[in-house]
């Protein structure tokens, strides 16, 4: 009788990472918390003008639904919590910028089956320092991983926003 259950549990373990699980990482709040020195600041709203919807869309490859944008901001550190399509579902991921620059970049919540490096420190510790240069590119090269092209697409896009958005607030 222990045998069909082994089988079983293996099967629903197997369908698990075929199908994908939302990976949490870190909750958004933990992520804001850290970047403040464990007390989260009030929130803040940047309403973006049509010309940075615009600019957004260019940044993201496609249309940028959002009018109005959450972020966290004290002094000159600002956290911006992101999501992104990688293959099929969205990749949530925190920013901590400072003076315009990357500090660091977290993915808190990963929900695709395949790409999930993306989450590890040797993929994310690419962009710390990164800041935007002419046409909005970054000024740090991000490797790709293999097997998880989407996901370094999606996470270097919304580098890319992150620090757009914070040169308007």
């Amino acid at each position: 009788m222990k045998q069909p259950i082994r089988i079983l549990a293996l099967t629903l373990a197997i369908a698990a990472c075929v199908h994908g699980e939302d990976r949490v990482y870190k909750q958004p709040s933990e992520f804001i918390k850290s970047a403040f020195g464990g007390k989260i600041p009030s929130a803040s709203v940047l309403s973006l003008s049509s010309e940075a919807k615009s600019r957004a869309k260019a940044i993201m490859s496609h249309n940028f639904g959002e009018s109005r944008i959450r972020h966290w901001k004290q002094g000159d550190r600002s956290v911006w919590i992101l999501e992104e399509i990688g293959k099929t579902q969205p990749i949530t991921t925190g920013f901590l910028i400072e003076n315009g620059h990357i500090k660091s970049v977290e993915i808190l919540i990963y929900r695709e089956s395949h790409g999930w490096e993306v989450s590890k420190p040797f993929f994310t510790k690419q962009f710390s320092n990164a800041s935007l240069k002419s046409g909005d590119q970054l000024s740090a090269d991000v490797k790709n991983v293999a097997g998880a092209t989407l996901s370094v697409r999606a996470v270097t896009k919304l580098a890319r926003l992150a620090l757009y958005l914070d040169s308007l607030v």
